[in-house]
């Protein structure tokens, strides 16, 4: 462990991101509802253009009996690398109480899981955890992913799933067995891409267990669970591309976060579904994937093996936040950040456009000018890249903040953040 990581967050000094020159433009499309949708301290990159839907016909296939039939949409969003948005859910066209905050076990062990090994028996695992939700709305609806939290009904997805129906309409889910029930909105987190609903009266409830992400490691295998394209109770399998990719998704692109970047395939109904280790536990939520064209010109971006998932430790945090309150806080700098996204990461680091009067960076010693390199452990070479390392821990955290001022060496400073 680095000497300045933080107990039980990621030490990120094996996988920094390193700088990319001239690097074409690469395209991150919502996983959530498959269908039109469009998550902070800081606005989202200049030159994002807005979301816009594609139809296209439905696939050739037997639809699965529980699931409503329909015709499919896309949306997609044009984004550097560095920047996202969520996938979209399965799009088709047709007519509160408390629980227990979600727990995250001691973690994943790709070197020697409890079960077999195997996929079949990490999918068998969570399988009985996995819902497929249906969302209809203003004669619409769409169709994505969840996973139950508890035996009180929680389940959690993406925000960008059920975002539709937080101005009415209705919310169905389906269990593994083929049980369905209306479920309501608990709390939603823009900014995190993260949403809680609840279920009544159901009984014989799959909670997941939760392995952190942070004990991840490049190479190791995951298995994606969901309903792609409306095929409900999906698994695909790959292996984690990155621990710690920063990713900018949601509905208006407020969402950033350091993304387990897979390339298990994950498509448009693969939102708000569970990334699971061989042990069948959960290491992230799938939210997002990258794609060489936007769809602009009636196709249907897909799967092209890079696909991003909203770590455990993020999730369930947000999700017992939710469960508890009805709402959560990100944490933040206080300091707002000059240029965007859009632009190339470079190697020196970012500069603090202001640094907010009281905030946590000025009581801090950070000033405006400073070009902060490290949030702990990860090297920060974009402004989405410091906001998800930021964002990655909770308000209170105490984290280390390398930057360099006027030219001169590193220095480090500890920074506690504070609340939005």
């Amino acid at each position: 462990m680095n000497q300045n990581q933080q107990p039980g967050f990621p030490d990120f000094t094996t996988h920094p991101q390193p700088p990319r020159s001239g690097e074409e433009p690469t395209v991150i499309l919502p996983t959530g509802q498959y269908g039109a949708y469009t998550g902070t301290d800081f606005p989202a990159p200049a030159g994002v253009p807005p979301l816009s839907a594609h139809p296209a016909p439905a696939p050739a296939v037997e639809r699965p009996r529980r699931r409503a039939g329909g015709f499919i949409a896309a949306a997609a969003i044009a984004a550097v690398v560095g920047a996202g948005a969520g996938i979209g859910s399965y799009a088709f066209l047709g007519n509160e109480g408390t629980g227990s905050p979600v727990s995250v076990t001691s973690g994943a062990a790709p070197q020697g899981p409890t079960l077999d090994g195997t996929v079949a028996a990490a999918a068998a695992k969570i399988e009985p955890s996995l819902v497929t939700i249906a969302v209809q709305a203003a004669g619409k609806g769409g169709i994505g992913s969840g996973v139950v939290l508890d035996n009180d009904g929680h389940i959690l997805t993406n925000d960008h799933v059920v975002a539709a129906a937080t101005q009415g309409g209705t919310i169905t889910v389906t269990f593994h067995n083929g049980s369905t029930a209306t479920a309501k909105i608990v709390g939603t987190a823009e900014s995190s891409d993260l949403a809680v609903i609840k279920v009544e009266g159901v009984n014989d409830l799959n909670p997941a267990t939760f392995a952190k992400s942070s004990e991840l490691t490049v190479g190791q295998t995951v298995v994606a669970a969901g309903a792609p394209l409306g095929l409900s109770e999906s698994v695909t399998s790959g292996i984690v591309s990155n621990t710690a990719r920063p990713v900018r998704s949601g509905n208006n692109g407020d969402a950033v976060y350091l993304a387990v970047q897979t390339d298990a395939a994950i498509n448009p109904g693969n939102s708000g579904g569970p990334l699971v280790d061989l042990n069948g536990a959960v290491v992230g939520i799938n939210s997002s994937i990258a794609s060489t064209s936007s769809g602009a010109d009636g196709g249907q971006p897909g799967n092209i093996g890079i696909g991003f998932a909203i770590p455990s430790e993020v999730a369930s945090r947000v999700a017992s936040d939710l469960i508890t309150t009805g709402k959560t806080s990100n944490a933040q700098l206080g300091v707002r950040l000059s240029g965007s996204d859009s632009e190339l990461p470079t190697s020196v680091g970012v500069p603090l456009g202001e640094v907010i009067s009281g905030g946590p960076a000025e009581k801090a010693g950070l000033q405006a000018g400073d070009v902060v390199t490290k949030i702990n452990d990860f090297h920060t070479t974009t402004a989405d890249g410091l906001i998800a390392a930021t964002r990655f821990y909770p308000p209170e955290t105490t984290v280390t903040v390398t930057f360099i001022r006027d030219g001169g060496s590193p220095q480090t400073v500890e920074v506690t953040l504070a609340a939005t």
